[in-house]
């Protein structure tokens, strides 16, 4: 039984209506998440980087929900999380990260690239992530303070 030339056309319409209708853009982002990094970070005197901004997210279910943060500068790059609940409540928080520079020395004061993500972990019943989901995104040049 061969499908006909009709048959094959409104399966192919079909199909490009439904990517059309679903796919999102790139930047978007889902259940109304976002998230921004401030344009200036610290180095303390007790040898930690120090980055910061706000996020907004709507728990869509029941899965563990992070901020993970990253400040490049010359080759090296430096990779966190942020402390602390991360609350879903449609409402804007502010977060920050504080990482050790203890086996990252070649952070200094002057311009580098910051990233932060919202990021869903979803777990399979065990204890490692069955699958990490970026849900809001910011990257950016930002400022880097030397306090030491």
């Amino acid at each position: 039984m061969g499908t006909t030339g009709p048959r094959m056309a409104l399966a192919a319409l079909s199909a490009l209506a439904a990517t059309t209708v679903f796919t999102a853009p790139a930047d978007a982002t889902v259940f109304e998440n976002h998230i921004s990094v401030r344009q200036d970070a610290h180095i303390g005197d007790d040898d930690t980087v120090t980055l910061s901004g706000a996020y907004v997210c709507s728990d869509p279910s029941p899965v563990g929900v992070q901020i993970a943060t990253f400040l490049a500068q010359d080759g090296t790059r430096l990779g966190t999380t942020a402390k602390g609940e991360v609350i879903c409540d449609g409402h804007e928080h502010e977060w920050q990260s504080t990482a050790s520079m203890r086996y990252t020395k070649g952070l200094h004061a002057g311009e580098a690239r910051a990233e932060a993500r919202l990021e869903v972990v979803r777990t399979g019943g065990g204890l490692m992530p069955k699958a990490i989901d970026t849900v809001a995104q910011d990257e950016q040049e930002v400022e880097l303070f030397d306090h030491r």
